[in-house]
């Protein structure tokens, strides 16, 4: 689990369901490119601290379930974060 970006040394195991807002395996912390969409005053994801992270909370994806986080399962964004080094262009699009 991390805390302010930060590993806290505590892992949560497969059976664990806290309540609260949990980033756990990895972030990839995003940078808005739109200004006045996600980039600027107020809107900015990177000041914002939005990111693709891992969550225990897996019954919630696809759902709105965080303040702009895009949560992942954590074997999906463990796999996802190798191939996604600093700088990499993100795109997120809504579901079809």
């Amino acid at each position: 689990m991390f805390k302010s970006r930060q590993p806290t040394g505590e892992i949560l195991q497969p059976d664990q369901h806290p309540e609260g807002d949990f980033i756990t395996t990895r972030i990839l912390w995003l940078e808005g490119l739109e200004e006045g969409h996600n980039r600027g005053e107020g809107i900015d994801s990177r000041s914002r601290y939005i990111y693709i992270h891992g969550t225990p909370h897996t019954d919630r994806l696809g759902h709105p379930a965080s303040a702009g986080c895009v949560r992942m399962r954590d074997a999906d964004v463990i796999q996802l974060f190798p191939w996604t080094p600093t700088g990499t262009l993100v795109i997120i699009l809504p579901p079809s």
